[in-house]
């Protein structure tokens, strides 16, 4: 690609879906300010409890990962996620008004259920408007969509729980769904086929090298008629899965219970915690874009994604041993937020590397819903470990899951890193994006 060809899509298409991303995570994680901020108390729940509430958004999670994924692909992501919002909205106000921790453990899996196809319907919409050298960074920007979610949700859940409570805080954020529903609408497009914004030259060069790329993938793996079964039977693909699950019982272990880690660790109220919990997720952001720009740099996309869950292991149990040293502690979760995701843009550039394109949209489901179980199983081991044990070896078994999904890198195919000459060509041909 050349300086002459315009880059539209980098603003069309990662602004809307980043902004939806956006607010599916704060839907998601509100719960983790709600609780600590009077939920516990007005609806008597346990640590144990808080646990499943957290977690059990994950189960529901499950239902819509393949198919989400496959309808990315032969459908229209544009329809499915606009579905989605208009659900998430219901949800997230609905729970404003429980009054009894079952009422809210069926609300928290119905907006698991709601929220399911999101991820692998956005990373297969990306996919189909950015070419293989373009599409790390692609996915880095729509990566960011979790710390730039954190950086919103903690001050202004923190803020609206001490000027309200915390009912108000699922109300009014879920009704910022109905808004970015809007926002969605108007500006994306499912395929550069379809958009008649776009520029004719963006248009000839995204079809034509897009083309190429899914014609090269199908001499290597031709079409499947049975493309779930042919997830199942890809050995690089379940070990994808494996890792996914233990890197996501350490990321929401900590992201689901960072406010109340903080608030045990300061002492502070809600408005301070809030505050407090923007930083980590700053860092999250330059996690992310750092990351990324390694990893399309080398082509080394294993190597990058165990580095940095190995770093948020260590900078976890830092946080344990410096716990009598509030800033150092603080220091140490902050560098937490630093790695946080930053292996998510190398890891989700694999399922591509070593799938047929008809098979990746169903991977990217599979993947991400039994992955995401970690995201169950995080939280509720946060829960059981602070009831039985205490808030600091909680804080240990994440780092334990997260030293075991890095050390599952060592048993990836090669095939998920880019060729030499394909990141040599990445980094000296890379076109201006918006």
């Amino acid at each position: 690609m050349n300086d002459n060809i315009p880059s539209t899509r980098w603003l069309r298409i990662i602004t809307p879906v980043l902004i939806a991303c956006i607010i599916s995570f704060m839907d998601r994680v509100n719960i983790s300010f709600a609780l600590p901020g009077g939920m516990e108390a007005d609806l008597g729940i346990t640590s144990q409890m808080a646990g499943v509430a957290s977690g059990i958004f994950f189960i529901g999670y499950l239902f819509l990962q393949i198919p989400g994924g496959r309808i990315a692909v032969n459908g229209s992501g544009k329809r499915f996620i606009a579905w989605s919002l208009v659900a998430w909205a219901i949800v997230s106000v609905a729970t404003g008004f429980v009054t009894h921790e079952y009422q809210l453990l069926v609300l928290r899996f119905i907006l698991g259920v709601s929220e399911g196809g999101m991820l692998p319907v956005v990373l297969t919409m990306v996919s189909n408007w950015f070419p293989e050298k373009e599409l790390g960074r692609a996915n880095a920007f729509v990566m960011m969509f979790a710390p730039l979610g954190g950086m919103l949700t903690a001050p202004v859940s923190g803020a609206i729980i001490a000027a309200l409570d915390w009912r108000w805080l699922f109300i009014i954020e879920g009704l910022l769904s109905l808004v970015v529903l809007a926002v969605w609408w108007f500006m994306i497009s499912d395929r550069p086929e379809e958009a008649r914004w776009l520029p004719q030259a963006e248009r000839e060069y995204l079809v034509k090298t897009l083309a190429a790329e899914r014609a090269a993938k199908l001499a290597e793996a031709p079409a499947s008629k049975a493309p779930v079964k042919d997830v199942f039977r890809n050995p690089g693909l379940m070990k994808l899965v494996i890792l996914n699950f233990f890197y996501q019982t350490g990321d929401y272990g900590y992201t689901l219970w960072l406010p109340t880690i903080l608030k045990g660790l300061t002492g502070g109220n809600m408005a301070s915690v809030g505050f407090l919990a923007v930083l980590p997720f700053v860092a999250t952001l330059a996690g992310i874009y750092v990351i990324s720009l390694f990893s399309d740099r080398s082509g080394k996309r294993r190597l990058w994604v165990r580095f940095s869950l190995y770093c948020f292991a260590a900078a976890l149990i830092a946080s344990v041993v410096l716990r009598e040293h509030v800033v150092a502690a603080y220091i140490a979760l902050v560098i937490c937020g630093f790695f946080l995701k930053a292996a998510t843009s190398p890891f989700w550039s694999m399922p591509g590397r070593i799938a047929a394109p008809e098979v990746a949209g169903s991977a990217r489901g599979v993947i991400n819903g039994l992955g995401n179980l970690g995201g169950f199983c995080g939280p509720y081991l946060v829960g059981v470990m602070i009831y039985l044990y205490g808030q600091n070896v909680a804080v240990c078994a994440l780092a334990g899951s997260l030293l075991i999904a890095g050390t599952m890198t060592f048993l990836l195919p090669k095939k998920c890193d880019l060729a030499t000459e394909v990141a040599d060509d990445a980094v000296g041909k890379e076109p201006h994006s918006a």
